[in-house]
């Protein structure tokens, strides 16, 4: 199907003004590059990129110049636009590695089971109909959670970009009617404006990160932006010499200086890949669209040519750059089967170093066979030539082309079955939240908590459950079971995700209810860093007449050594305050006590945690009031 704008073709470009049509525009398959490693660190290495998660935006606005700069070419050669045959050449692109990749890491997540199928069915749905940043959402996923194994997590902004090309073509033949060119511009950037905006909107007022990140709606500015520039570089080809504004100054000695223009936004944007992080407001206010700019930059920068755009075409680059779309599809699924397999080697929230270099050299391998012998014949012949050529190879009597062509259909056929199998088998939900429902259960049937009674002397027993209010997260949640039976009677308010700064609030409110009990026990260190301020609001919010027990964090996540420090440092100093050492105590057995997320107890893990706990007011106990130089160790766990 081809549809005609019906607007007539623009005039022939001027002598010299060749940058949107040339063959192949220089520097972008470099910026390419530099995205794509961006990402790959930020998921392999991220201690080196804590902020590569910028790559995505880059690639947005790479992919809205090119799509634009493709439609605009057309139009020109042939005054119409073959929206089918656009569309075609999408799916040809695009569809062939995306099948392999889903299909293979399917099948391979079917024989390691677990916790990586969760989810699998919506997950494969989403790839094959773009839809994956939609339905993510709905499910409640969450892309910056470093432990959650979704396999093809990586795939909300390949929905992003399809879900614009789709579109894009309609709205660019309406754009198109607008009489002026530089009104198609600023409509452009408007939309941009409007979609970046809508962004800081939603952070402002509270949105889930996730939601504001996946979002369509949300992250169309870069896909706009970079739409923009190819119309304003069009705008300039198309001009007749002389008609443009008389700010010729202005823009000669941009030209003249593209090339620093071009260092200065590369380097913004490795800036960028260091400072932002993934859970900062100023990411998503500002710095997301910040990113986009430094982009355009780079791309105005490099397509026109000379030594920047060169430099940008170095082999390396150049290599890399050619082989990104494979390269951003592959690695994180291979990760995460390589951490599924293994699940001790997520440590701190970062990849054991031997696991990422063996998933990047994976990641590299699967990605140049791919490009080798399935995106390169597609690209140039088609799927139905590169088909025929597999059935032909069948027909034939050459052993070699007959046995490849034999071997690739039982492949194709296993895995289908695989993918199949993966969805057939998949858990209705992880580990991880089976140990936390039942700990949600167990608190459902608990009658709710009493008043307080009278604060305890010295020689109280602390260890009486209904003397106790127990405020927590996840971890908590999943040994609230353990708790109860530990502590008959005790008091525990525990939830998914919660904060020291929501646990505070809670506490708050209960002293000034009067349910709040004379021994205090908080766990609240696993979803995020604290301070020696909110501890030291704790401690005054509790009152100087009731016990305080800290239980310190484990998790893989980067925050967890600093938590723990934290905790030990005010606990030292802090008289009727103990630290329960939960990490030093699950630590030798947490691959067989935690869920796969290595972060809550099942039955024998919450005992542990129950257990530890017990045995910290017992230590407390022993400790008069006053500690002497020296006793805070009484009131801590050891290890």
């Amino acid at each position: 199907m081809s549809i005609s704008s019906t607007i007539p073709a623009p005039p022939a470009a001027t002598p010299g003004a060749a940058t949107l049509r040339r063959a192949r525009f220089s520097g972008l398959d470099g910026l390419r590059a530099i995205a794509v490693l961006l990402v790959m660190i930020y998921h392999f290495f991220p201690a080196f990129s804590p902020g590569g998660f910028i790559g995505v935006d880059m690639f947005f606005v790479l992919s809205g110049f090119l799509i634009t700069a493709l439609l605009l070419r057309e139009r020109a050669a042939t005054g119409r636009i073959a929206l089918g045959r656009f569309w075609q050449r999408r799916a040809r692109r695009l569809l062939p590695a995306l099948a392999a990749v889903v299909l293979l890491c399917s099948s391979v997540a079917a024989l390691i089971g677990g916790d990586v199928l969760v989810g699998i069915g919506r997950q494969v749905l989403g790839a094959f109909t773009f839809s994956y940043n939609w339905l993510a959402v709905a499910g409640g996923s969450d892309y910056f959670e470093s432990t959650t194994l979704e396999l093809f997590r990586n795939l909300w902004s390949l929905s992003v970009e399809e879900q614009f090309y789709l579109l894009w073509p309609l709205l660019f033949l309406a754009v198109l009617w607008i009489p002026r060119a530089r009104m198609r511009v600023t409509v452009l950037l408007a939309g941009a404006l409007a979609s970046a905006g809508w962004m800081w909107f939603l952070t402002a007022h509270g949105a889930d990160a996730t939601r504001v990140y996946y979002g369509t709606d949300t992250h169309s500015f870069g896909l706009l932006l970079g739409a923009a520039l190819a119309m304003h570089l069009h705008r300039r080809e198309d001009a007749a010499p002389g008609s443009l504004p008389a700010r010729g100054r202005v823009r000669r000695a941009l030209d003249r200086h593209h090339a620093l223009i071009g260092t200065a936004a590369v380097l913004g944007l490795l800036a960028a890949a260091w400072f932002l992080r993934e859970t900062g407001n100023s990411t998503f206010r500002w710095g997301l669209p910040l990113v986009s700019v430094f982009s355009a930059l780079a791309i105005w920068a490099a397509v026109r040519g000379g030594r920047w755009g060169r430099a940008l075409d170095s082999a390396p680059l150049r290599y890399i750059g050619e082989r990104s779309y494979g390269l951003y599809l592959w690695h994180w699924p291979v990760l995460v089967l390589l951490l599924a397999a293994n699940p001790s080697a997520l440590g701190s929230g970062f990849p054991e170093p031997s696991v990422a270099l063996i998933a990047l050299l994976l990641t590299f391998l699967l990605a140049g066979l791919s490009y080798r012998f399935m995106e390169l014949p597609i690209r140039r012949h088609g799927i139905r030539p590169f088909l025929r050529r597999i059935a032909a190879g069948l027909r034939g009597s050459a052993l070699r082309p007959r046995i490849a062509a034999l071997g690739a259909g039982v492949l194709a056929v296993a895995l289908l079955g695989g993918t199949t199998a993966a969805i057939l088998i998949a858990p209705d939900r992880s580990s991880a939240q089976l140990f936390i429902e039942r700990g949600a259960h167990s608190l459902q049937e608990t009658a709710p908590p009493v008043a307080e009674a009278a604060p305890p002397g010295p020689a109280e027993d602390l260890t009486d459950g209904n003397r106790i209010s127990a405020i927590g997260d996840s971890v908590m949640l999943a040994a609230a079971p353990a708790l109860q039976a530990e502590f008959p009677g005790i008091a525990v308010d525990a939830a998914v995700s919660r904060s020291l700064r929501v646990g505070l609030e809670i506490i708050r409110e209960q002293a000034a209810a009067g349910t709040l009990r004379p021994v205090v026990v908080v766990g609240l260190g696993t979803n995020g860093p604290i301070t020696r301020d909110q501890l030291d609001e704790l401690r005054t919010t509790i009152g100087p007449d009731r016990e305080l027990l800290l239980v310190d964090a484990s998790a893989p996540r980067a925050w967890i050594p600093e938590v723990n420090q934290t905790l030990r440092e005010f606990t030292g100093g802090n008289p009727r305050v103990g630290l329960a050492d939960w990490s030093g105590a699950i630590e030798p057995r947490a691959g067989e006590l935690l869920a796969r997320d290595r972060i809550h107890p099942g039955d024998a893990g919450g005992l542990l945690y129950a257990q530890t706990v017990h045995a910290t007011l017992g230590r407390m106990m022993l400790v008069p009031e006053g500690l002497p130089p020296g006793a805070e160790q009484h009131r801590q766990g050891t290890r």
